[in-house]
Parts: C-alpha cells; sequence; structure tokens
C-alpha cells in the first residue's frame, strides 16, 4: 500500500501512517459515503456538493493507492471501499457520535444528505436498547431527505426513500413491525430529540416534530433505539462533583 512519503508526519506511528492515508481534507467524508454502498463519481460529488471536482478526483486516487478505495468493475465510474477500507467503519462512526455531541447550530448553506443521516442513525443505534423493543419502522422526512430505518431485535437497516434515492440490494423480508412511526423534523430538532435535550412529547407537543403516523409512545422507542450523549463541559463536570 502506496504512503507518501514526501507528505508525511516523519512518525512511525500508527496514527501518523492512518492520517497520510485518510487524513487530508474530504477522505473521510468519501470513506463515510462509500459506508453507506458503492456510489459513481457523480453520487459522491451531489452527496459533496462543496467539494471541487479536481480534489474529488485527487482524493479518490489517493485513497485507491493506499487500498482503502477500489473501483467497482461493473459499475462505470463506481467506487467501494476494499476490506481495509471497512474496516474505518468504527472509526467513522466514533467521529460521528463525537460529532453529533458537539454539533451545535448550523451554519449558512449546511445541509443533510442521506448518506450523512444514515451513518448518524448506525452511529447513534442502542442495539441493547433496541433488543428489548418490538420490531419498529422509523420513516423520517429530515428537512429535504427521507430514510426509512427498520430495526429488528439488535439489528439495523437504513434504507433511502424518495424518488431520487440510490438503488439499494433487495431486503428479504423480515418480520411484521409492530412499531410505526413517520415524522417529518428539522436537523437541529433530530439532534435535540436524540440527545434527549428534547422528550418525544415535548417534540410532539410543541410541533417541533409533525407526527405524521404513530403516536408519542413509538416516538420514545425512537429516542429509546438512537440516542447519542451530549457533551459535558468541564463546568458541568465540577458542579456534579461537588
Amino acid at each position: 500500500m502506496a504512503t507518501r512519503g514526501a507528505r508525511g508526519f516523519g512518525q512511525y506511528s500508527g496514527t501518523a501512517r492512518a492520517l497520510e492515508r485518510v487524513g487530508d481534507r474530504w477522505a473521510l467524508l468519501i470513506v463515510r459515503d462509500l459506508l453507506v454502498g458503492p456510489r459513481r463519481y457523480g453520487d459522491l460529488k451531489a452527496g459533496l456538493p462543496r467539494i471541487p471536482t479536481n480534489i474529488l478526483s485527487d482524493r479518490l486516487k489517493e485513497l485507491q493507492e493506499s487500498g482503502v478505495v477500489r473501483r467497482v468493475p461493473t459499475v462505470r465510474g463506481g467506487y467501494e471501499l476494499t476490506a481495509l477500507g471497512r474496516e474505518l467503519e468504527p472509526v467513522i462512526t466514533a467521529l460521528e457520535r463525537w460529532g453529533w455531541s458537539t454539533l451545535g447550530e448550523p451554519a449558512e448553506g449546511d445541509v443533510v444528505t442521506r448518506d450523512a443521516l444514515t451513518i448518524a442513525l448506525r452511529s447513534a443505534f442502542r442495539a441493547d436498547a433496541a433488543a428489548l423493543l418490538p420490531p419498529a419502522r422509523y420513516l423520517l422526512h429530515v428537512d429535504d431527505i427521507s430514510v426509512a430505518a427498520l430495526v429488528v431485535g439488535a439489528e439495523l437497516d437504513v434504507v433511502h426513500v424518495g424518488a431520487d434515492a440510490l438503488a439499494q440490494p433487495r431486503r428479504q423480508p423480515g418480520p411484521e413491525v409492530q412499531i410505526e412511526v413517520e415524522v417529518a423534523l428539522g436537523a437541529t430538532t433530530f439532534r435535540d430529540l436524540i440527545s434527549g435535550v428534547l422528550t418525544p412529547r415535548r417534540a410532539i407537543a410543541s410541533r417541533a416534530v409533525g407526527l405524521v403516523v404513530g403516536d408519542a409512545g413509538g416516538l420514545e422507542a425512537f429516542a429509546q433505539t438512537f440516542h447519542i450523549d451530549p457533551a459535558t463541559s468541564d463546568s458541568e463536570l465540577a458542579a456534579s462533583a461537588a
């Protein structure tokens, strides 16, 4: 696997070597989107609207040279993660949880994409809590995009929804769901809901969440299944220790 010695950190270190391979700007976001599934060049560009085309091409070439990404032989212009690239999933999900815990408010022009929301749901998924709940299907309309999360026991499957959604492998039929919830909400409400800052009942009462299908109990099951603790400040830690 190639390493770029001239641009390296000059350290014989696992962290340094990892950053030499995937530490350049945009690289991990490309890996994040490919964790959801193979993507064409145009799909990756659409999912990262601010990436310059020359930078996307450079990053894909570098990730291929590093053994993280490979071309999909059967898909013209397609890319997918190698086995080595897929090993970055726990790294991405840990970064995702850390980032959501300190997310703050969106900057002007910030958008939510289906691939980003898919990885957010995977990162927030609490398999232990889900295993105690009946099979459920959660259809989320977050800003302008939609995904469906099917939860059966400790297993999660997230499917993109919408006329412009990318084709995905056909799933085998599972057990009949007992919890069916469809909601419309903004990105910051989604953040507050999975952090516990906003309770499901308050979200419905304040109309921060538009409940299309289901009830408060179903939304509470969602909040139990998907959760990321917000970051605790030093002052809060000091107060709790006093």
